[in-house]
């Protein structure tokens, strides 16, 4: 199993990065988790544009989804398309949330080049993976996914405030892509985000051997972020989620 991160940049795109986008692969199947704004440009770096065989959608927030608008047009109007509609695993609304957000009444709409599924707290398979997905602690409905192959997971926690079951979800993982949106500063909303301290320990308590530091917004100070998980007594190993980065899982 081979993860890339496409985009890591929280609530927006940023310098460096375009907005969260996951890239798993395996037996030549390629699973994309979430597909935010920006996502889309990214991920011709790393494989083709009709080459994508599923999508999973954490939730419908912008950042998390937008760029499946843009990959509609791709499907849809391509010289040598339309391609045949792939899977898109995501909260029951995302038809109606994105068909809204592409706005074109008089074209086709998403449906026409994605077979949507909503989520549930389950397990699936999806292609070579079994994926197990879990609710996050978010003001909309969100699932975290845990992805695993071949005897190795990577869990993710889409966006989340505290949560126990993210702690169960990521349980003896060998990744958790985390989400560190916060600073570790006084009187931060409840239920809404994690920073890097609270993501630490929810590493510390699943027992992951590495915890990727994602979702980072870009007014914040990256190092900071660091610094504050840091603090929280997690043993594994630790770093700061980076547009580009792969990971072979063996």
């Amino acid at each position: 199993m081979k993860l890339t991160i496409v985009g890591c940049s929280g609530s927006f795109p940023g310098p460096d990065s375009p907005s969260s986008c996951y890239l798993f692969e395996a037996e030549g199947f390629r699973l994309v988790v979430d597909f935010g704004n920006g996502a889309l440009g990214t991920l011709q770096r790393h494989v083709g544009l009709r080459e994508v065989d599923a999508i999973c959608l954490s939730h419908l927030h912008a950042d998390h989804c937008l760029d499946l608008c843009p990959y509609h047009v791709v499907r849809t109007y391509s010289p040598d398309g339309p391609y045949s509609p792939i899977p898109v695993y995501a909260p029951a609304d995302a038809p109606h949330r994105l068909n809204r957000a592409y706005g074109m009444p008089e074209e086709p709409t998403l449906e026409t080049a994605f077979d949507f599924h909503a989520l549930t707290a389950e397990r699936r398979q999806i292609g070579p993976f079994e994926v197990t997905t879990a609710p996050m602690n978010h003001p909309v409905e969100t699932y975290g996914f845990r992805i695993s192959y071949g005897g190795r997971s990577v869990a993710y926690s889409g966006d989340t405030g505290e949560s126990a079951d993210l702690v169960r979800l990521a349980k003896d993982a060998d990744i958790l892509l985390c989400e560190a949106s916060f600073l570790d500063v006084p009187d931060l909303p409840p239920d809404l985000h994690l920073n890097g301290r609270q993501a630490a320990e929810h590493a510390a308590k699943a027992e992951v051997d590495r915890l990727i530091l994602t979702h980072l917004v870009p007014w914040y100070d990256r190092d900071r972020i660091l610094a504050d998980a840091s603090s929280a007594g997690f043993t594994g190993r630790m770093e700061l989620a980076r547009s580009g980065a792969v990971y072979d899982l063996g």
